[in-house]
């Protein structure tokens, strides 16, 4: 799922707080605008086999 917030990529250096868009540059200062959220799983998680199983135990 992709997120349509996005903030500035170079608030940390043009900005004294962050600069949320829904546009893909930054209405500030013209950068580019990344995805503010990160992702909400890695799909090549090596524990998610072990966190899935202790979760079906839990409900048990």
């Amino acid at each position: 799922m992709k997120s349509d917030i996005r903030v500035c990529d170079a608030w940390q250096n043009a900005h004294e707080r962050p600069v949320y868009t829904l546009s893909d540059t930054c209405p500030e200062c013209g950068a580019d605008a990344v995805n503010s959220a990160p992702a909400p799983f890695n799909p090549e998680d090596p524990y998610g086999e072990y966190r899935r199983a202790l979760k079906r135990r839990v409900r048990e």
